[in-house]
């Protein structure tokens, strides 16, 4: 990969291996907001299937199903329900478990939604992630903080060129816009507070996830299963749009060492962003095409992109400095992302229990060359 021997690439030649060390996780405690939702879910799982032990701090599941609870994930953690606008609440929470590793994952995570409700997706985006740091800081226990936002706090100019992690930020859409707002408040945590105490903030900026057990509204996949499994038509609305799609494992497997570098040198603190490699940054049209092929069956009609408010066409992400700094790179293909999804909804739908069709994907994930 070309390392340099600077501080932070000798580091990442020592995290040289792709997945999460079990050793690491097994009996830390880690705070994590959000577990309620489809990332948040998958990664409280995957922390308790680590021996992690794990305090959930969120609003109710979010849809019905909701993985969180086919996975019946309270059973295994301190599963508590409060709404990070409360900042007594969080502060209580993160003070009562003291936690070693904190995950931020709470937010309004939809575009759409966030024109209907602005000031809502505004107040949960920005203030509930000072509310996280600000009991995080409080908190002597905390070693790391990852907060997650994603691709779209960048400036989008629709140049079609990937972003750095360096590039400016802004965002057009309420949601872009609260996204990008968090991160300087995030910046603003690190330098004036965190950096000068060693605990190791940092920003994930992931892409567009895909993986069995979403049940949102206005994501492609869970929309495309919905459709087909009721014989309906799966209306797309802007098929020409791409994105950086990678299944829900990569993320969350980055995270998961991002903490890990974080804990073992701070100096790996700042942003990071996780997603595919150039190639798999295709557009939604083949998105759903790859996936009516794995499903088996189904009806498209396809927009042209003119219908709803603005989303961006293009996104694509520079993962470089994740190669770099943490040794992290993708490990599925798109096409494999695709069809362990579309898989999982299958088999789900025909009467397999969620739990074993999740540690399925795990196991194959997590031992992938």
């Amino acid at each position: 990969m070309g390392l340099r021997q600077g501080p932070l690439e000798a580091l990442a030649l020592k995290l040289s291996y792709p997945q999460p060390d079990p050793a690491f996780w097994k009996g830390r405690k880690v705070w994590l907001s959000g577990h309620t939702g489809f990332k948040g879910a998958w990664l409280a799982f995957w922390l308790q299937e680590l021996g992690a032990e794990v305090c959930g701090c969120s609003l109710p599941p979010p849809t019905d199903p909701a993985l969180f609870g086919l996975l019946e994930l309270k059973d295994g953690m301190d599963h508590q329900l409060v709404d990070i606008r409360d900042l007594n609440a969080v502060r209580q929470s993160v003070r009562k478990f003291r936690p070693e590793i904190v995950f931020h994952l709470a937010a309004q995570a939809l575009v759409r939604p966030s024109y209907d409700s602005p000031a809502d997706t505004f107040s949960t985006n920005v203030q509930g992630t000072v509310h996280v740091l600000e009991a995080a800081r409080k908190t002597d226990s905390v070693r790391v903080v990852v907060t997650v936002t994603t691709d779209k706090v960048y400036r989008n100019e629709e140049k079609g060129l990937p972003f750095q992690e360096d590039d400016p930020l802004g965002g057009r859409d309420p949601y872009s816009a609260s996204k990008a707002a968090a991160e300087m408040a995030i910046n603003s945590y690190r330098e004036s507070f965190f950096r000068s105490s060693g605990v190791a903030l940092a920003a994930a900026r992931a892409g567009n996830v895909i993986g069995g057990g979403d049940w949102s509204k206005d994501r492609i996949l869970p929309d495309a299963v919905r459709a087909w499994g009721r014989g309906d038509t799966l209306v797309v609305r802007n098929p020409e749009a791409t994105r950086p799609w990678q299944h829900v494992l990569e993320p969350l497997a980055a995270y998961l060492r991002l903490a890990e570098a974080l804990h073992g040198n701070p100096a790996t603190a700042g942003d990071y962003n996780f997603g595919p490699n150039p190639s798999e940054n295709v557009k939604v049209r083949q998105v759903v095409e790859m996936a009516k092929e794995a499903f088996g069956s189904g009806r498209v009609e396809w927009g042209q992109g003119t219908s709803g408010p603005h989303e961006a066409k293009n996104l694509c992400l520079d993962n470089g400095k994740a190669v770099r700094v943490l040794g992290v790179s993708p490990i599925w293909s798109l096409n494999e992302a695709v069809n362990r999804t579309m898989r999982w909804y299958r088999r789900h739908l025909a009467g397999e229990k969620a739990a074993q069709l999740c540690r399925e994907d795990l196991g194959a994930f997590t031992s992938a060359p």
